[in-house]
């Protein structure tokens, strides 16, 4: 038996579909997200069951609508709707951070560029997770390969044909082999089934913190993970939660371009860098995706 849902959602105006699009098209072989022309298609687990959700941007509204192969234990709706719209970034406030930096002579030429950008989010903040610790200190292209693999060796297929991304109870059930087979680092591996078990035994309660826990709440029990450290819990804070306040000033491409609005030659450090954003609270996870967004065509 197959449950469906289904939700509309006006969009503010200039809403930018297409930064939506282009972070889940990051990877062309699209097993688990395809893209086609103003909708997105995306193979994930709800409540454990195969799904597959479908997004369509068109004359200023987004229409979604999730299939599953199952029928679920718990009601879908409400949490579709919330899922869906903090996804697409609509809760996050760009339109104050906007007026109050338009005229900043460090980061408003690039608000001026960049309009109404906003980050998209990962459908379940353990996708974020798992993201963060697979890119750590690896180039995107190499992070995309790694997430390929990880999802081809969970092999969990929707009736749609995509792929599902693995939830934490599907990767607790991993071996580190099954993850050093996937061309994931020992530590990684390792930080990877940490976390994933811990998350499926509740004790790393995710999806409750979406609604309901302090960041700081997060930070203090991501930290005490091993293998996890300031910048993945920031990038998580933002791909996950939808937080725009994390100081990424770990983050390479953000230093990068850091060092090119400032002019200067030489590399900016992490100090640096972590000075230069403390102006923008509670913003400088916003300032940092539009520094992604100036530097390069991949979404990080």
């Amino acid at each position: 038996m197959t449950r469906q849902a289904a939700v509309s959602l006006a969009l503010p105006a200039g809403f930018r579909a297409g930064d939506i699009l282009a972070f889940h098209r990051r990877d062309a072989h699209e097993l688990a997200e395809r893209v086609t022309g103003d909708s997105l298609h995306k193979g994930l687990l709800w409540d454990g069951i195969p799904a597959c959700l479908n997004v369509r941007f068109a004359a200023g509204m987004a229409s979604a609508e999730i299939a599953l192969d199952a029928e679920p234990a718990r009601d879908i709706e409400p949490r579709f709707g919330t899922m869906v719209r903090r996804m697409l970034g609509l809760e996050q406030a760009v339109e104050a951070f906007e007026d109050r930096f338009r005229d900043d002579p460090g980061i408003g030429p690039l608000i001026a560029a960049q309009k109404g950008l906003r980050v998209p989010v990962t459908a379940m903040p353990f996708e974020a997770l798992s993201w963060a610790v697979t890119g750590q200190q690896i180039s995107v292209a190499a992070a995309v390969s790694l997430r390929r693999r990880l999802i081809a060796a969970a092999a969990i297929r929707h009736t749609s044909g995509l792929l599902c991304y693995p939830d934490a109870a599907r990767l607790a059930h991993f071996a580190e082999d099954d993850l050093r087979a996937a061309g994931f680092s020992t530590a990684k591996a390792r930080t990877l089934l940490a976390l994933a078990r811990q998350v499926a035994a509740g004790e790393l309660p995710l999806d409750a913190w979406a609604e309901t826990a302090s960041v700081d709440e997060i930070r203090s029990s991501l930290l005490a993970v091993r293998g996890v450290g300031p910048w993945t819990v920031d990038y998580v804070l933002l791909r996950g939660f939808g937080w725009l306040d994390g100081s990424l000033h770990g983050d390479v491409a953000v230093r990068r371009g850091v060092q090119a609005l400032l002019g200067a030659e030489d590399r900016v450090g992490e100090a640096e860098a972590e000075e230069w954003l403390a102006r923008y609270a509670p913003w400088r996870a916003l300032v940092a995706a539009h520094l992604w967004a100036a530097g390069t065509t991949v979404a990080y």
